[in-house]
C-alpha cells in the first residue's frame, strides 16, 4: 500500500492519493475535479503527454474521430470498460480530427488506436474497435 499519482484531466495538477482511496472517487487537491470517476475523458495533447509521463496507474488512450464509424461503435464499449476498470486504470479519449499533430507523434496509423502507458511508457497497444469485455481483458492482460 502506498500512494499514486494521477494527473488532474481538468486542471493538470499532480496530485498524490493513496491506493485505499483510489475507488473512493478523489478529487484533485486544486479545482476539485473528479480523479478517477469510472469515465472515459476527453483530453487534449498537453493533458494526455503530462498524465502519461506521470500517472502511477495504467493510462489507456483512445484515438478516434467523429467520422470514424469503428471509433463510433466502439464508444460506448470504451465507456463500459472505463467504468469497469475504475480504481485499477484511467480510460481517456483523444479526437485525432480535433489535435491532427497527436496522430503523427503517436504513431497512430489507423483508428480506432488504443495505447496503453504506465509510468510514462508506452506498453502496448491495439487497433481496430473492440467490446468493453475484451476491452478491459486486453488492458488488464
Amino acid at each position: 500500500m502506498g500512494d499514486k499519482t494521477l494527473t488532474c484531466l481538468g486542471c493538470g495538477q499532480l496530485n498524490r492519493v493513496p491506493d485505499a482511496k483510489l475507488s473512493s472517487d478523489p478529487k484533485c487537491g486544486k479545482c476539485g475535479v473528479g480523479l478517477m470517476t469510472g469515465q472515459a475523458v476527453d483530453v487534449d495533447p498537453a493533458r494526455l503527454e503530462k498524465a502519461a509521463r506521470n500517472d502511477d496507474l495504467p493510462l489507456v488512450v483512445d484515438f478516434w474521430a467523429p467520422w470514424c464509424g469503428p471509433c463510433k461503435m466502439m464508444a460506448p464499449e470504451f465507456a463500459k470498460a472505463a467504468k469497469s476498470l475504475n480504481g485499477k486504470a484511467r480510460l481517456v479519449k483523444l479526437d485525432t480530427q480535433k489535435h491532427q499533430s497527436t496522430g503523427g507523434r503517436y504513431r497512430i496509423r489507423g483508428i480506432p488506436t488504443m495505447v496503453a502507458f504506465e509510468r510514462g511508457k508506452e506498453k502496448k497497444r491495439q487497433s481496430g474497435a473492440m467490446r468493453a469485455g475484451q476491452i478491459v481483458g486486453w488492458v488488464q492482460g
